[in-house]
């Protein structure tokens, strides 16, 4: 787990592509202080995890699957990327709860620039639109960012200087391609509100199953 929080730019040293899945080999200074083999990484919002590393460089493998529900398979040798050690149960949590679990690939439609700040519009489809609200948190490229602005088919998001010195963000602009996570909670409460939606129904059905004139003439309803 994370928390949207970028630590470093990391940038691609090698990629190898094999026939369904590919490795990375990234440099990287802060985020190795203390990484060892197995532990997760977030790579611009994927969870991924380091097979092997040395002082100033990591590998880590990367699936079928996240190839094709994230970016990475279109990075290359010399890009530079969003990193983030796990999350310690001791930690600050500065932006908010991330897993690194992609949802899907977006783009940047529009980039204006607002004085020292920037506002990104950034496509959403179905997927991702019933977990978008105004002023709720969304993870793209692995950074905590709020929502500004609900579009139909897409959202607003504000950079702050801040934010575009420490991520990719510095670099990109409209026509770019973006990994979205949206809010652990969002999808929570979907799930609890859906399961309380089925046990009303079952508690209904029952009770209609259970009232009929059977019942009531067993126990002197009617005659």
């Amino acid at each position: 787990m994370f928390t949207g929080i970028v630590e470093e730019l990391g940038t691609i040293r090698s990629i190898q592509i094999k026939s369904h899945d590919a490795t990375l080999e990234i440099h990287a200074t802060e985020v190795l202080s203390d990484a060892k083999v197995g532990d997760s990484i977030s790579i611009d919002g994927a969870c991924l995890t380091i097979r092997s590393l040395t002082s100033e460089t990591f590998i880590v493998d990367v699936s079928a699957e996240t190839l094709r529900r994230t970016t990475l398979g279109e990075r290359k040798v010399g890009e530079q990327v969003n990193l983030e050690r796990s999350l310690r149960l001791s930690d600050r949590l500065g932006g908010h709860l991330v897993l690194g679990h992609v949802d899907e690939v977006a783009t940047i439609r529009s980039w204006t620039d607002e004085g020292d700040a920037s506002v990104m519009e950034i496509t959403m489809s179905n997927i991702t639109k019933p977990y978008v609200a105004y002023k709720g948190s969304i993870t793209v490229d692995g950074v905590s960012l709020t929502v500004s602005n609900v579009h139909a088919d897409a959202f607003e998001v504000t950079l702050i200087p801040h934010t575009k010195d420490v991520t990719t963000f510095g670099t990109k602009r409209a026509g770019a391609q973006v990994n979205l996570e949206v809010d652990i909670v969002a999808r929570y409460l979907e799930t609890l509100l859906k399961n309380t939606e089925e046990k009303t129904e079952l508690s209904k059905q029952h009770v209609s199953d259970t009232l009929n004139l059977s019942f009531l003439a067993k126990h002197g309803y009617i005659e």
